[in-house]
């Protein structure tokens, strides 16, 4: 029973848990607000809810008292693995704990379907994970994460936007991009030097425009590596750049930023047919 366990600030206290720059770690201890991300996860009474990092316990306990039938965290820090210890014991058969390193862990094959990730993310692995998770995207129902709120803002920014970048084009790729309410810092322990959001990321049924992801990241990555040169330079690398925008129909003036998602898969596409995939 949730009433069993005490309050998360007397949780630190009592397991010397403090927040440890090197795994990116603050620590969300306002017992609303995890309950205001949990509830934001929609029903969680059916199917796995994943959880990384969850250090103090407090978005877990938020996800067990929302009716979660099964948690599954994910936490590499052994103090924080104690605390989970004693909240799987105030929940009994419906917390699991797996002691490793998020970035090495597929989410995608963990527990029963429905999956979904409710995290409040360690900041200096947030975009590995999520470009791990696109690339699995139809295993997942959704994702409501917390980002720093510049995060969330590249990832919803349109085009000719200042915030509009690769991050932008491959997530609204594959899913509907919804910021749901902002958490200033000054509710964490440590306080960041940041504003963060909380965001849910909607899979679509199926992706914007045709393309392959290793050709999408490729065609991007060039794109926006020179994002201040016209395409027809920045583009160069990925082969004769004038045939492709003339087949593509897309200008060799314009910019990375003019671009939407769907001209860029546009020309992930017409890659892929200069170059077939060997069998």
């Amino acid at each position: 029973m949730a009433d069993l366990l005490p309050p998360l600030r007397d949780v630190l206290n009592a397991h010397g848990l403090t927040a440890r720059k090197s795994l990116g770690q603050h620590f969300l201890l306002d017992l609303n607000l995890t309950g205001r991300i949990a509830r934001a996860a929609g029903n969680l009474s059916v199917g796995t809810t994943i959880e990384i990092g969850p250090g103090p316990g407090g978005l877990t306990r938020a996800l067990l008292d929302n009716d979660a039938r099964h948690v599954i965290a994910i936490e590499r820090d052994d103090r924080a693995i104690a605390i989970q210890n004693e909240i799987m014991a105030a929940y009994p058969g419906r917390l699991e704990i797996i002691a490793a390193d998020a970035l090495a862990v597929e989410a995608a094959t963990l527990g029963e379907a429905p999956r979904r990730i409710v995290a409040n993310l360690p900041y200096n692995i947030s975009t590995v994970l999520l470009l791990a998770w696109l690339r699995r995207i139809d295993a997942f129902e959704s994702l409501t994460l917390m980002f720093q709120k510049e995060v969330v803002d590249r990832l919803a920014a349109a085009p000719r936007s200042p915030d509009y970048g690769r991050l932008s084009v491959i997530t609204q790729w594959l899913c509907d991009v919804r910021p749901l309410f902002n958490v200033d810092k000054r509710a964490f322990t440590p306080p960041p030097n940041v504003m963060s959001t909380v965001v849910q990321l909607i899979p679509r049924s199926q992706p914007l425009a045709p393309a392959r992801m290793e050709t999408l990241e490729k065609v991007t990555a060039a794109a926006f590596g020179q994002r201040r040169k016209m395409l027809r330079s920045s583009l160069k690398s990925l082969g004769p750049v004038e045939d492709m925008l003339a087949a593509t129909g897309i200008a060799g003036t314009a910019r990375a930023e003019e671009l939407t998602v769907s001209q860029f898969c546009t020309l992930a596409e017409y890659l892929d047919r200069q170059q077939p995939q060997q069998a």
